[in-house]
């Protein structure tokens, strides 16, 4: 019974580890998202190969169906990381130190500024100002002569 039991183990996690020694087909997660294996685009393509982190080994996995991708991308902008020069646009030349120099521009400054309108002349202010003092009261609020404002002074 014990020697029916081990081989039934035996075959069970046997045919468990051989399937994992087959091939994949691969599906992109995300669609327009491709999945690059060594700088080849991978996506619904076969691979062979082991390449999972559980083996102390590591194979070069064989890819059927994919195609390359260009290391860089051909996106239509310049990248000065790239390494590459611009497709288009101005080619810088240094002119020689002998050359013909241009007339000098003429000068050009400008400048802001802000200040107060002049204000009329004041009528001083006396040494010792009372407490309170009254505005004219041309046009304003009527005068309350039943209220008189309280007298502040002590």
């Amino acid at each position: 019974m014990r020697c029916a039991t081990a081989l039934a183990i035996l075959v069970g996690t046997a045919s468990a580890a051989l399937a994992s020694e087959g091939f994949e087909i691969v599906i992109p997660q995300r669609p327009g998202v491709p999945v690059i294996i060594n700088g080849i685009d991978a996506s619904f393509a076969i691979v062979e190969g082991q390449t999972s982190l559980g083996k102390g080994n590591y194979m070069q996995p064989t890819i059927y169906g994919g195609r390359p991708v260009e290391p860089e991308p051909n996106v239509g902008h310049y990248y000065p990381t790239l390494g590459a020069t611009p497709g288009y646009g101005r080619m810088e030349i240094e002119p020689p130190a002998n050359r013909k120099l241009p007339k000098p521009a003429e000068s050009y400054s400008r400048s802001w500024g802000a200040q107060s309108q002049m204000q009329p002349p004041q009528p001083p202010v006396p040494m010792y100002p009372p407490n309170v003092i009254l505005a004219p009261r041309e046009g304003g609020m009527p005068r309350d002569d039943a209220n008189p404002p309280p007298d502040d002074r002590r």
